[in-house]
């Protein structure tokens, strides 16, 4: 007995089934956390190391590539990449896909603390994690006060602010930008240490023993145990001031006698505004598998607590993903509700029965609501893609329901009760309803599987689409033939052709007789659409016009903050007068930067402004014309570079340099980023060859220092100290109610301006202090203010921005500019960034489309139980090209990810179609009929469901294709590829798979006829052929 047999006689358990289905799938609905994109967990991990005032130079050789080598061993190990600035030094190791990142985190744990005793002892502990946080920053407020001074407002964002934010659900990080730090700072008088000869050392170091609160272990008292403690704290700065120094030969001084003690702020580097006035900035991300509307609403209700329990503030938001994901969220939903409801009524078009219609159409939602408890159970979010994966098969989700009803329609047209009628339709149809489907799913699954980064956001797609293909065939083979054998009626069919049907008949007919140039058509069709594939431009995702974007402006190094506002402040009056379309500037100094997919290791630096420009909402020119015209007005301001940053994937084309020789890369890496500058059509170009920054370098000479008893450690800890104070771990601390305040002792700022007192100050030596001027030489140098490497050699990015050029066009006239076909010996180019991601979607998808199709012809070839039947089918698979093709070029749409999947879609639909055909004609021979006889009437009995199946899909997929609503950018050369190949594939499979299927079956016999075999007998079908009672 059947399936569909068994839930004709028993629908109780079928309906059941679907009521705990449809349950389930509104549960899954609840419970799915809303995102843009998937959360992709990538197996990376983090080493930080810092070292206060440490130049790049400095910390490659004492710590990058000492650890480089120590986890270089590591198994599994993709890449290794470094970046070094001044102070800090970030190791990023990226491991193989699957790697279990528990155990190689422990791995890389052991190898830092191995290579621990070979760093700097004065080095920050090395902080070693890894990556939690997925996607950009969720969500950015500014906050300002008219009555609380700035570094208060600092305080409360890092304290009332942080413990709020922290206590919500999902959120991963709280990250400050701008204002400033709280500082008890005690400034040394230069000339009073001379006359004491005493050091700057000497002083923080005395403070810092002084100002101490220990415990000093336990004591017995009156028969019960007492705890000792050792407290030497003052409580504000006055005090502080006034705490006696002891002096080399015993006697003490006054902190106040030979400095200024003053409760305030750490140098200030950093700095936000908003528009012109001074804010400070607080930035959230959310943690993997968080819901990106949710924790971003959560964060709303909790600053407008915060907005109310603390009147005096002014919480402003300045930027936000959530409404784009929401946007997208509910335009995808609206989309799926119309494909549906314009399939609907192509099936009410041809039926013209509201019974039939209704019994079809309710395989829509009994497929689509429970595929959400399966996104559920797989950890997945309703996000970009995998709600795509349900809009692009909207229209599939209907064809079997379609396809039972209407040959249910055909036999009760025969004269059969409803309940037989039924039966004989269903298992009429069977095979090919199994096999329509089986061949969808084995298209889909491939693409979960795709290698690389891009797999990773492709895996929700792939088992989404594969879910809801299933629980559609399942509707198809158990509910719908119970529904049409108890409520359908007795549709009008008739059995004479139609005009059009005698036409298409004729046109069969004419391919039957004249096989070799029907499919020499079908292969000229193929090869023409194959020749359009350069006539259409390539990228990885189409361009879109985005609400706000961030605008990066970088001074050279060794600028100050102050010129960095200057700068922030000349650039905002420039883009007010010249471009009205902009609302709000929200500008950050010091801050981190969002890296793009791929994208490198960023560090807040004071020669680097962001601001983030919002558009009005009624604007007429969009985004990169807005772009053009801020590059336009930025451009003759000298001294610095500007260029947008990512706005997701695809915006610009990196390119990765690497070798030993950092002055032969650094210099290839200009030629080639002003050999890409003359190309046309881009934005901004730049490389992140390290210009020089200033220097002021000590060396030591070996026989004065020795003659003096003074060690180069000993000239740079005071070198550092007196112009930047000490490392913090070993700063003093001012203990408040909730935190600590750390003091810093450092020579007075007046002073450090005058090169001769840096000459003055007192080193330790071993018959008491010296001049540093005495064993070491002060000159003006100069060093690189970043460095990067790439699995242990140094590296160099020139990256440009695509400004909506085809990211696969820039990237073939790069690859064929002479700069880049003429490396230098020992430069080569790396895959780097976006450009890396764009050659490898396009080989994963090459590999899936691959799969897929030899996943379909072992479906095949275990349902037809025949080796030439499966490549019959898969013949129409060519046909779909060259409308896919020709409708991208017509409509200006690039070759890019939407379009792909749509590519992907159609080599599923363009074999269900020829299965239809195929099954008929075979169960017309298996019935007695002659072979063209038998194709002759599968033409005329599955031409009708083909073409309803066609249109029905069509119709779920023209709101994708007319792009409204968020994202409509992303969707549209999608919905345009379906349309265009769904045309061509469906006309020209009619007429092609039925002489391909004579003259393959030709050949077939006149092979076993050479070959002494005996005829085979078609094993598809299980049913005799009726033919509408004749």
């Amino acid at each position: 007995m059947t399936l569909s047999r068994w839930g004709i006689q028993h629908p109780l358990p079928s309906v059941l089934a679907f009521v705990l289905l449809t349950i389930a799938g509104f549960w899954g609905l609840h419970k799915l956390p809303i995102s843009d994109l998937p959360d992709v967990s990538l197996p990376t991990i983090e080493v930080a190391v810092g070292l206060p005032g440490a130049t790049p130079s400095i910390l490659e050789t004492d710590v990058t590539r000492k650890i480089e080598d120590a986890v270089a061993s590591i198994a599994d190990i993709k890449k290794i990449n470094s970046a070094i600035t001044e102070g800090s030094s970030i190791t990023r190791i990226e491991f193989e896909l699957g790697r279990d990142i528990d155990a190689a985190l422990d791995e890389v744990r052991d190898a830092v603390m191995r290579a621990r005793r070979e760093l700097p002892a004065d080095i920050d502990e090395p902080v070693v994690q890894r990556a939690t946080l997925v996607g950009g920053t969720l969500i950015t407020y500014a906050v300002s006060s008219q009555r609380l001074p700035l570094d208060e407002l600092s305080w409360f964002v890092d304290d009332s602010v942080t413990k709020a934010m922290y206590g919500l659900s999902g959120v991963g990080s709280v990250t400050r930008s701008g204002g400033v730090q709280r500082e008890v700072r005690v400034d040394l008088r230069a000339e009073a240490l001379q006359s004491l000869g005493m050091t700057a050392g000497a002083v923080s170091q005395q403070l810092a023993r002084l100002q101490l609160e220990r415990p000093g272990g336990r004591t017995e008292a009156g028969g019960a145990e007492q705890s000792v403690r050792t407290v030497a704290v003052v409580r504000n700065a006055s005090e502080l001031a006034d705490y006696p120094i002891p002096l080399p030969e015993g006697r003490s001084v006054r902190l106040s006698s030979i400095a200024t003690v003053t409760d305030g702020t750490a140098e200030p580097r950093a700095s936000a505004l908003l528009d012109e006035q001074p804010v400070v900035g607080f930035s959230i991300r959310r943690t993997r598998g968080s819901s990106e509307v949710a924790v971003g609403e959560a964060v709303r209700v909790a600053v407008a607590a915060l907005q109310v329990a603390h009147p005096e503030m002014v919480f402003t938001e300045v930027d936000s993903s959530v409404e784009e994901a929401k946007a997208s969220y509910n335009s995808s939903m609206i989309m799926l509700l119309e494909g549906a409801l314009l399939a609907v009524l192509v099936v009410w078009f041809f039926l013209r029965d509201w019974r039939a219609t209704w019994i079809s159409a309710i395989a829509l939602p009994l497929s689509v609501i429970p595929t959400f408890a399966v996104m559920h159970w797989f950890g997945f979010s309703l996000n970009l893609l995998s709600l795509l994966a349900l809009a692009v098969v909207v229209g599939v989700l209907v064809d079997d329901a379609i396809v039972e009803v209407e040959n249910v329609a055909r036999h009760r047209a025969m004269g059969k009760t409803p309940m037989q009628a039924a039966i004989d339709a269903t298992d009429e149809i069977g095979i090919a309803v199994i096999a329509t489907s089986a061949t969808l799913v084995a298209v889909f699954v491939p693409v979960a599987f795709m290698p690389g980064v891009t797999g990773k956001f492709f895996r929700e797609f792939g088992w989404t689409a594969a879910a809801a293909v299933l629980f559609s065939l399942l509707v198809a083979r158990l509910l719908t033939p119970m529904l049409a054998a108890r409520f359908m009626g007795h549709l009008p069919v008739s059995t004479d052709d139609s005009p059009l049907m005698a036409r298409y008949l004729r046109w069969v007919d004419l391919a039957l007789h004249h096989r070799r140039i029907a499919l020499g058509l079908a292969l000229l069709t193929f090869i023409a659409s194959l020749a359009l594939i350069p006539l259409i431009p390539k990228t990885f995702l189409p361009t879109t016009d985005a609400q706000r974007v961030m605008l990066q402006v970088e001074l050279p190094p060794g600028a100050r903050l102050a010129d960095s506002l200057a700068v922030a402040a000349e650039v905002r009056s420039r883009l007010r007068k010249g471009v009205p379309e902009i609302k709000s500037v929200f500008t950050t100094i010091g801050g981190d930067i969002d890296a793009s997919m791929g994208g490198g290791l960023t560090f807040p630096e004071v020669r680097r402004i962001v601001l983030t420009l919002e558009f009005t909402a009624d604007r007429k020119r969009r985004t990169p014309e807005l772009e053009n015209a801020v590059r336009a007005l930025l451009k003759e301001m000298p001294g610095i570079r500007t260029q947008f940053t990512a706005g997701g994937p695809g915006d610009r084309l990196t390119l990765g340099l690497t070798g030993k020789d950092s002055e032969l890369l650094a210099n290839t890496s200009r030629e080639l980023a002003a050999a890409i500058r003359s190309l046309p059509g881009l934005g901004s170009v730049s490389t992140s060859a390290a210009l020089l920054r200033p220097e002021v370098v000590i060396r030591p000479d070996p026989a004065r220092a020795a003659d003096l008893g003074v060690s180069t450690v000993d000239i740079a800890d005071a070198a550092r100290i007196a112009t930047s104070g000490d490392v913090r771990q070993r700063l003093a601390k001012l203990n408040l109610a909730e935190r600590q305040v750390p003091i810093r002792v450092q020579l007075a700022g007046a002073a450090l301006t005058d090169p001769a007192v840096l000459g003055q100050l007192r080193v330790p030596g071993a018959r008491g202090p010296v001049a540093l001027a005495a064993v070491a030489e002060i000159r003006a140098g100069s060093g690189p203010a970043r460095i990067d490497r790439i699995d242990r050699e140094r590296n160099v990015t020139v990256t440009a921005e695509l400004n909506g050029s085809p990211l696969g066009d820039v990237m073939s006239k790069v690859m064929s500019l002479p700069e880049v076909r003429n490396l230098p010996a020992g430069v080569r180019i790396v895959p780097a960034g976006d450009s890396e991601a764009f050659v490898e979607l396009f080989v994963g998808f090459a590999l899936a489309m691959l799969a897929g199709v030899v996943a379909v012809y072992v479906v095949l070839l275990l349902l037809f139980h025949s080796a030439t039947l499966p490549l019959v089918i898969l013949a129409a698979v060519p046909l779909c090209g060259g409308g896919a093709f020709g409708m991208l070029l017509l409509t200006g749409n690039a070759l890019s990810l939407p379009s792909l999947i749509g590519l992907l879609l159609l080599t599923g639909i363009a074999t269900k179609n020829s299965i239809l055909i195929v099954d008929y004609a075979v169960l017309g021979e298996r019935a007695g009929l002659p072979r063209d006889q038998a194709l002759i009437e599968a033409c005329r009995k599955r031409a009708r469901p083909v073409i309803m199946t066609t249109i029905a899909m069509g119709a779920g997929m023209l709101p994708i294709a007319l792009g409204f609503g968020a994202d409509g950018n992303f969707r549209t050369p999608l919905g345009v590829s379906v349309i265009g190949g769904l045309v061509t594939s469906t006309l020209l499979s009619l007429v092609v798979v039925p002489a391909a299927y004579s003259l393959v079956a030709d050949v077939t016999e006149r092979l076993r006829a050479r070959m002494g075999w005996a005829p085979r007998a078609h094993a598809a079908g299980s049913v005799v052929l009726e033919r509408d009672g004749r």
